[in-house]
């Protein structure tokens, strides 16, 4: 089941947590009891909703950034797969994702399948020290977020349907099994493998599935020359993409405050403040780092590199937000932005297609994070967090090639050229974002 909730609550509360498997994710030693036993389940479950509901706004972030990094004659396309994706997960985490990640684990590598139960109305379970349905609602928007990062990867020419079919297999599937290796008391977490927020179990995860399907579908028409050369094909709203690059930093607080799991002491408390300044300050760095490379390199500061620099900072920083210092923090969000500004050129020399830079973001400042883990954490070793990438790699990228290319032999993945000259918006929705303007329908 589940990882031990191990800090926030009572004498009483801790004493019934350690008979039972523990919480998402890991935390340390319990702290020292303030409260009582039901306030302690009332903080404890008021900390998973409303990082639950941070997180699932993230999915608003997500929705923004990506319609503004599009052509303006794909827009609506990416808010649909986006809301659907959302809803894909939510159902497919009840039917079976949340027990395959947390239920019966034991070690192993998968938990058990089924629909997960919640407590009946009115439940007062005071052993688990948190709501149940609190805790799989924080869970499912993790599971969310892992889907949302494929979609902007391969946006502009994939088909729906495929689309949405690889997201139940990602969210019911892939995405739990592998977050049980850790976070549901896997064999990796009695390795010692640490991730305390989802860098790799979340971002890598998605940034994999991604790099899969991003390979096998292909580049956008139009993107790369047959000499090597490399045609920007410019997003339609850099306001829409900045209004999503500061949705996602502010759900990033639920995404690693909450995953301190308990806020039944002063302990616990002062620690999620701690992760908040050093999330902050993490996505501060990733920024700064990204504007002065592109001045220096590109005598031009790339305000997409800026917006992405922020979110690398903040990938980075999720595997480990509580125990770095605040110049640790500010370095390993730093790497992070440098690690966009010389990760998206790359990716092109490679003629690989990320609309809207995710492999760099979540796949390379997410393996970049978990890797830096030991710095901070004296309790994390160097090999045990190759161990974990190298594996969440391997499974990830396999397990979303083979369905990718099943997908492709039975119902194709790709638009047609004249589909994607025309753009998704008017050939797989029917409504376009921008029906006024016209011109971008025309851009290759």
């Amino acid at each position: 089941m589940k990882n031990l909730v191990a800090k926030g609550a009572t004498t009483l509360t801790v004493l019934s947590l350690m008979a039972l498997p523990a919480l998402a994710q890991d935390t340390d030693a319990a702290a020292a009891p303030a409260v009582s036993p039901e306030v302690a389940y009332i903080f404890n479950t008021l900390l998973f909703l409303i990082g639950g509901f941070l997180v699932m706004w993230m999915a608003a972030g997500f929705a923004m950034l990506e319609a503004g990094l599009v052509r303006s004659k794909n827009v609506s396309m990416q808010c649909l797969k986006n809301i659907s994706l959302y809803s894909i997960a939510g159902i497919m985490f009840w039917i079976t994702g949340y027990n395959l990640m947390y239920t019966g684990v034991d070690g192993g590598f998968m938990g058990s399948f089924g629909p997960y139960s919640f407590d009946a109305v009115g439940g007062d379970a005071l052993d688990t020290g948190y709501s149940t349905a609190s805790d799989w609602f924080f869970q499912m928007v993790f599971c969310a977020t892992t889907a949302s990062i494929v979609s902007g990867t391969l946006a502009e020419r994939i088909k729906l349907w495929p689309f949405l079919l690889f997201t139940v297999v990602l969210t019911g599937f892939i995405y739990p099994i592998a977050g049980s290796w850790q976070w549901g008391a896997g064999w990796l977490s009695e390795m010692g493998f640490s991730d305390f927020a989802g860098s790799t179990l979340v971002h890598s995860v998605g940034g994999w599935a991604a790099l899969a399907g991003a390979i096998i579908l292909g580049a956008r028409k139009g993107k790369y020359g047959a000499d090597g050369s490399v045609h920007p094909l410019p997003g339609s709203s850099m306001p829409l993409a900045t209004l999503g690059t500061f949705i996602l930093w502010l759900g990033w607080f639920g995404f690693n405050g909450a995953s301190q799991l308990a806020m039944g002491s002063i302990g616990d408390v002062s620690d999620i403040s701690r992760i908040f300044a050093n999330t902050n300050m993490a996505a501060a760095a990733g920024v700064v780092v990204a504007v002065i490379l592109t001045q220096v390199l590109y005598k031009k500061v790339d305000v997409t590199m800026a917006l992405n620099g922020a979110l690398a900072g903040l990938v980075s920083i999720t595997a480990e937000p509580l125990a770095p210092s605040v110049w640790q923090a500010v370095f390993i969000g730093g790497v992070g932005g440098a690690i966009v500004v010389f990760t998206v050129p790359l990716l092109d020399k490679l003629k690989i297609d990320d609309v809207v830079g995710a492999i760099p973001v979540h796949l390379i400042a997410g393996i970049w994070g978990t890797l830096i883990v030991p710095l901070s954490n004296g309790d994390a070793s160097w090999g045990t967090q190759i161990v974990g990438i190298v594996a969440y790699g391997a499974f990830t990228l396999i397990a979303s090639a083979v369905f990718w290319f099943i997908l492709k032999a039975a119902m194709g993945i790709r638009v047609s050229e004249e589909e994607e000259a025309l753009g998704l918006d008017k050939v797989e929705v029917g409504v376009e974002a921008y029906p006024e303007f016209g011109t971008g329908s025309q851009r290759l």
